[in-house]
């Protein structure tokens, strides 16, 4: 026997001591924040390789064993999601494969996936487009055989308070009584240039930056359709933020901005509404936070499906 070999026999494990006065089951017991490579789709067929952190866990349901394998749910993280496209299956093996690496240690297993997926999108009216790079977070446990997968995502879109734009509506038809006379006959021409002056609109509306943070439970064999996610979402709120701007994609996005004035209720039953209508969705979670230019404080509003068992709180 070489010399190192004879190292590597002797190497101590101290793991497989147990400490009887520290007995007791566990939870969770593993890792966070592992970084490591995916292979993403979105929807669109094309796969791209994000850096992602992972937390990858098992339960340790024997009180007198001292701790689980972690090297061994790491060599099965790097292997699972560096070199295969992520899916629901994979997910589902990969934590199969936890509890058959820790058999007489666990029942249960969870993992967790956080990274961000770039997709190119088009401006409002010029022929440009830019890169937007959306959050996503891919959550899976398993219990037995009872294996449930969740996926989130963030859209962050313009609102426009509906009741700041009625007083500043009304503060514009003041400020135009005050500068044509009601006796005085009014001249178009007049009238399109005052609209068109600062003096003329002397308010407008408070609008600020939001954020719908979306969690979905996906249908059996609907995959992870971050694309398809992302455009209903969008396409209902009306108002989502630009990449690349010329001053008719400006122009344009102030024009869906009128269009579209919502308080944050309005802006969780919308978002609501369009994934209720949405068949490969099992259950969902929305969270819509207006981040007000009026206040220091949030203005925000939750939304689920409601199924049993489902979501419903404000976590």
């Amino acid at each position: 026997m070489s010399n190192q070999e004879n190292t590597a026999r002797l190497l101590p494990d101290v793991a497989v001591h147990a400490q009887p006065h520290l007995a007791g089951a566990l939870d969770w017991v593993g890792m966070a924040d592992i970084q490591v490579p995916v292979l993403f789709d979105a929807g669109d067929g094309e796969v791209q390789r994000a850096s992602a952190r992972v937390g990858a866990f098992v339960n340790l349901n024997q009180p007198d064993k001292r701790g689980i394998h972690m090297s061994r749910l790491y060599l099965q993280v790097e292997q699972a999601l560096s070199t295969r496209t992520l899916t629901a299956d994979s997910l589902h093996a990969l934590l199969r494969g936890f509890l058959d690496s820790h058999k007489g240690l666990a029942d249960r297993a969870c993992l967790s996936i956080h990274f961000e997926h770039l997709v190119r999108r088009p401006a409002l009216r010029s022929a440009h487009s830019g890169w937007r790079a959306y959050p996503v977070c891919i959550e899976a446990s398993l219990t037995g055989q009872d294996f449930l997968l969740e996926f989130g995502t963030e859209v962050i879109y313009s609102s426009t308070c509906p009741a700041s734009a009625a007083l500043s509506r009304q503060l514009i038809q003041d400020q135009f009584a005050h500068d044509f006379d009601a006796d005085e006959p009014i001249e178009r021409a007049a009238v399109l240039a005052w609209l068109g002056s600062e003096q003329g609109i002397v308010a407008t509306p408070h609008a600020q930056r939001s954020v719908a943070r979306l969690r979905i439970r996906p249908v059996a064999g609907a995959g992870f359709d971050l694309i398809r996610l992302v455009d209903r979402v969008e396409h209902a709120l009306g108002t989502p933020v630009q990449t690349a701007v010329k001053r008719e994609d400006e122009q344009a996005f102030a024009l869906a901005n009128g269009g579209n004035l919502m308080f944050c209720e309005d802006a969780a039953r919308r978002i609501q509404r369009a994934l209720d209508a949405d068949d490969l969705l099992s259950d969902f979670h929305i969270r819509v936070e207006h981040q007000e230019s009026l206040h220091p404080h949030d203005a925000v509003a939750y939304a689920s499906k409601g199924v049993e068992g489902g979501y419903g709180s404000t976590s």
